[in-house]
């Protein structure tokens, strides 16, 4: 098993706490743009669990109680998952299933559930026996076994760890919606998405900023797959849980609004695969380029749930066609990877047995040199993303900003 190493990056923000956490809702500005309450009156996530694998959730702040489910998280991989050190994970939460409650975060789903995971991370103060958190495979596949619904992972690497792919498969067999962020390395160049973005059947999520821009820190590369909020948000920027910052940034922030996103669509389609909620999120994303020409910093658009919750005539397309699939250039022909019912794995049958048949091929292609300007309702930008580094190397966790490892291998299609 391979190991895990973390430490906390020197962040290179300065944010400015709020005096009280009534100011946090105001800050939300993707709320207005998405018409967060007008999407309510069709779904709020109700019946949804969305599996928070991060550095554990606080389930006392006020907006999250009652909200997580912290006997359900496997005892195995149980470790210290409502214990949060950074403040990081009990962010991500609030974002996706928040209540509001005094004035707090309120999340894009707030009947939707947290299911906490804290994952392996060396570095974190009052975490110093690493026992006490779970490998990040063995929290994917915990997350596999539960009746989650979505795995949301907003933390990254620069390598490829082959574990975690199998686990990632494995909660694809499953019938798990798998999203991540992409990373915070834009400026570094292109081809820099953080592993487990890059992986097969995750959806990578890139960040956006208020005036509809790209974040110039979110990666870019072939494994971007959408946009969502990520700049200017508010989040914990101390373990404190007093109060909150209000400029946080990076693509966790995006990780958690898409995974509040695709919990609201799953909520009105109780009936859909994961597979049709992600072709959902795909076909009404905001974009000025062709569907089928995804870009390498936008992917196919900027996410907007309230397209898909509005439309009763929507077609969510065949329930086991895996929406991800690149188009192969040199064949001429699309990938399809089929994950059909009866490939639902047991909770003892190992990832090669029942996971669903890896195809490969080519990634996205570029569209154009520019970076393109995406629209949330005509969208948003985050640096908060917990980064790890799997493997050999060290780890870096990122509150509130900073300096983020990513990814430079591509992931096999």
């Amino acid at each position: 098993m391979s190991a895990v190493v973390g430490a906390l990056a020197t962040a290179s923000v300065v944010f400015a706490p709020h005096a009280a956490a009534s100011d946090a809702q105001s800050e939300q500005w993707y709320l207005q743009p998405m018409q967060a309450e007008q999407m309510w009156k069709h779904s709020t996530g109700k019946g949804v669990k969305v599996a928070v694998i991060d550095t554990g959730v606080n389930p006392d702040t006020d907006s999250l109680k009652g909200q997580v489910l912290v006997d359900e998280v496997p005892k195995d991989v149980a470790y210290g998952a409502a214990d949060d050190y950074t403040g990081h994970g009990t962010s991500m939460a609030e974002l996706i299933a928040g209540t509001g409650a005094n004035g707090g975060v309120r999340g894009l789903a707030p009947d939707a559930k947290i299911v906490p995971y804290r994952i392996q991370l060396k570095g974190l103060k009052g975490a110093e026996d690493k026992k006490e958190t779970a490998l990040p495979a063995e929290a994917i596949r915990a997350a596999a076994d539960t009746d989650a619904k979505i795995i949301s992972m907003a933390f990254g690497s620069p390598y490829y760890d082959p574990e975690v792919e199998e686990a990632l498969t494995y909660a694809a067999s499953k019938g798990k919606l798998l999203i991540a962020g992409v990373g915070n390395d834009g400026t570094e160049g292109e081809d820099n998405i953080g592993f487990p973005a890059a992986a097969r059947y995750v959806v990578g999520v890139a960040s956006m900023d208020q005036d509809s821009n790209i974040s110039e820190f979110s990666s870019v590369g072939n494994y971007v797959d959408l946009v969502a909020p990520g700049e200017g948000i508010p989040g914990y920027c101390r373990p404190s849980f007093e109060s909150y910052c209000n400029d946080l940034v990076g693509t966790s922030a995006s990780t958690a609004i898409a995974s509040g996103s695709a919990a609201l669509v799953w909520s009105a389609h109780p009936d859909w695969t994961a597979n049709q909620v992600t072709r959902a999120l795909i076909d009404t994303a905001s974009r000025k380029w062709p569907k089928d020409e995804p870009t390498r910093d936008a992917g196919y658009g900027t996410i907007r749930p309230r397209k898909v919750l509005e439309n009763p005539d929507y077609d969510p397309g065949p329930a086991y066609s895996d929406p991800l699939a690149k188009w192969n250039q040199e064949k001429g022909k699309k990938l399809v990877t089929e994950i059909p019912p009866a490939s639902a794995a047991s909770p003892s049958a190992t990832a090669s047995s029942q996971a669903p048949e890896a195809s490969s091929g080519e990634g996205k292609a570029a569209a154009g040199s520019e970076p393109e300007k995406a629209a949330l309702e005509s969208s948003s930008n985050d640096n908060s993303t917990l980064w790890i580094v799997l493997g050999a190397a060290a780890a870096v966790v990122v509150v509130g900003g900073g300096a983020f490892v990513v990814l430079r291998a591509r992931r096999a299609r």
